[in-house]
């Protein structure tokens, strides 16, 4: 299945909008040419509303959300609202309910072959489908942890239906999803990590395994700003960002583990790398493991320790201007000046 039906697929189920309305969607209600409901996850509600015929302010099957600005057509709402990745499969769905008969075979080498389960080509595809992190409960789970700051759109996006699967556990569940993407020093996509989130978006989602990552791990990192003579390096994303808001000058990156900080790849120009240290025996090693490996290379390191178990610990528990004078009385001099953040 290739993508060039889309098109034709979404006009025909335009002039099927309210019965797709009320198949995927049926947590709405009609009211004159519009089909309301909360989202595209079909939570009751106004916010979203799909236009059910043609009128002069666009076609059938059109739709915005006005809580979040986001808008698409019906193939949208059926991916949404399913949780499907691959297009082929909401075209599958697709054609299911306009009873179309499925298109003539194409040759194998035309089609885009589906990726393995973890593989670095299923972690570019996820990152890829996923939304702008504004806006989304992501964002709102990142201002909930304190982290006021958006980070780089090319770093952290938002999934709406994420597959969640426990080890062990054939059952899949689909959650929101904060999708973040891991990089080389390059900048090319290796993997992704996928941090579960709650329907709130206040907190993670209550499963065995809110953190997963997929790819290429080893030495890559999620990089917040294009590292040069001077970075941070720490273990988990909200950690590093609660570094970031009070230095947003400074790049930073979350390597997602002990064992992967202690393997962080070296940007051939870094003078001086900050160690964002977690207060427990893996990040004590890691530590260790790490100004080892800079002081061979000639890298200055320098660690920054938390009051707490890490650095959003003290953002959440003590505020930004505890947090604020914790940092940056562990920076050389220079790079309070540099990169610090000072309060009007």
């Amino acid at each position: 299945m290739v993508r060039h039906d889309a098109g034709e697929l979404a006009h025909r189920l335009g002039r099927n909008a309210e019965a797709v309305c009320r198949r995927y969607l049926d947590a709405g209600r009609k009211q004159g040419n519009y089909w309301l409901v909360g989202n595209a996850y079909n939570t009751p509600g106004r916010s979203l509303f799909i236009r059910l015929s043609d009128s002069p302010k666009g076609p059938a099957g059109k739709w915005q959300d006005a809580a979040t600005g986001e808008h698409g057509d019906l193939l949208d709402i059926i991916q949404l609202a399913l949780g499907l990745v691959d297009f082929a499969d909401v075209a599958e769905e697709a054609r299911a309910f306009l009873s179309l008969p499925h298109p003539e075979p194409v040759r194998l080498k035309d089609t885009l072959p589906r990726a393995a389960s973890g593989s670095v080509e299923a972690a570019r595809r996820l990152f890829a489908m996923s939304q702008p992190l504004g806006g989304s409960l992501a964002d709102t789970y990142l201002r909930h942890r304190g982290i006021a700051s958006p980070p780089g759109r090319a770093s952290l996006r938002f999934h709406p239906r994420c597959y969640y699967r426990s080890d062990g556990d054939e059952v899949t569940q689909t959650w929101p999803a904060m999708i973040a993407a891991v990089t080389d020093l390059d900048g090319q996509i290796t993997g992704v990590h996928r941090t579960w989130l709650a329907q709130g978006g206040k907190d993670k989602a209550p499963v065995d395994t809110p953190r997963k990552a997929m790819g290429d791990l080893l030495g890559h990192a999620v990089r917040f700003g294009v590292p040069g003579e001077i970075m941070a390096a720490g273990e988990g994303i909200e950690s590093v960002l609660s570094v970031r808001e009070v230095s947003p000058g400074m790049p930073v990156a979350a390597a997602l583990s002990a064992g992967h900080l202690a393997a962080t790849a070296f940007p051939d120009a870094l003078r001086r790398l900050y160690i964002i240290r977690d207060n427990d025996p893996a990040g004590d090693w890691a530590r260790a493991s790490l100004v080892e490996r800079a002081n061979t290379a000639g890298i200055e390191a320098i660690v920054l320790s938390p009051a707490l178990g890490d650095f959003n610990e003290d953002l959440c528990e003590y505020g930004i201007d505890a947090l604020r004078a914790g940092v940056r009385g562990q920076l050389a001099p220079q790079d309070v000046a540099r990169f610090f953040d000072f309060p009007a």
